[in-house]
């Protein structure tokens, strides 16, 4: 909470101003948020909206300045879930990359090819966070915006299940599709659109069938959150009493990463064999009520 301290200086004339910083988020709340963190981010239910949802219905009072902040960096703990998850192919994208440069042939194998492919995949959202950043944070305050956006999710959704063809696999992927799949990742920096909805959507839409979908959409996140993360560290790094702030982030990413590693496991064996419309009806309904509870407060 900023609380301004007017106090007259020795000459008695000129007043000063002294900024005071109280960091009211509890230890409880960081690792509550933390759990919704982990739970919502990999399923396509938009964890961003969650986490702007869920202190609205308990009744948190939570300072706007640390809000935008601790939502981008407790996604560093999704961030170290997914990397723990893919470490293998991971590894076997970097080794295949620098191979390719070695040997003069980036492209050679599949393993170098999606490495690019999800460089390329990451400039439509990193271009449109930097252009509209502070648009990005004031929707993060808006429980109306949220909900709104909520219901854009349930429609890519359905969309993507009602005309995705659903038969191709990732070693088929061409640069078109990360770059397709990469505009859809780009609008999902709202919060209540989902990230991991969109872009598995937007692999479908190329024909992709909804495991490997899921699996290059988990990948994307990883240059985007980590990107996200370090903008946001260095807002954290200018904020008066961070110290303090510091135990309370880290119990929300721990709690994250925890849950988030379960939920990329469970998500996976689930889209092996069925669909998203689940999802996209528990986006509607969450979206309806966020809106028609904004306008009845």
């Amino acid at each position: 909470m900023v609380s301004l301290q007017n106090s007259i200086d020795k000459t008695g004339c000129n007043p000063t101003f002294t900024l005071t910083h109280r960091f009211t988020m509890t230890l409880i709340q960081s690792i509550l948020l933390g759990i919704v963190q982990g739970l919502t981010e990999f399923l396509p239910v938009s964890s961003s909206a969650h986490l702007v949802i869920v202190p609205h219905l308990l009744g948190w009072q939570i300072p706007t300045e640390q809000v935008f902040i601790f939502d981008v960096l407790v996604q560093l703990g999704t961030l170290a879930a997914v990397i723990v998850y893919f470490w293998k192919t991971l590894w076997a994208i970097l080794r295949s990359m620098v191979t390719g440069l070695l040997n003069r042939k980036p492209l050679a194998e599949f393993d170098s090819r999606l490495g690019w492919y999800l460089i390329l995949a990451t400039i439509p959202a990193g271009i449109l966070g930097i252009l509209i950043k502070d648009q990005v944070e004031s929707a993060f305050n808006s429980l109306l915006a949220t909900g709104l956006f909520l219901l854009v999710t349930a429609a890519i959704l359905i969309a993507a299940e009602r005309w995705g063809r659903k038969i191709r696999k990732l070693e088929s992927m061409t640069w078109l599709d990360a770059l397709i799949t990469g505009l859809f990742q780009a609008i999902s920096i709202f919060p209540g659109i989902s990230r991991s909805g969109s872009t598995i959507a937007g692999g479908m839409s190329r024909g992709l069938d909804r495991p490997d979908a899921a699996r290059f959409s988990f990948l994307m996140s990883i240059p985007v959150m980590l990107a996200a993360g370090l903008i946001a560290g260095i807002d954290l790094v200018n904020l008066p009493g961070v110290k303090g702030f510091l135990p309370v982030v880290f119990a929300g990413f721990i709690a994250a990463a925890i849950v988030g590693y379960a939920s990329i496991h469970c998500l996976l064996r689930f889209l092996a064999h069925r669909s998203m419309n689940g999802f996209a009806v528990y986006c509607i309904l969450i979206g309806a009520i966020t809106v028609i509870s904004t306008y009845v407060r």
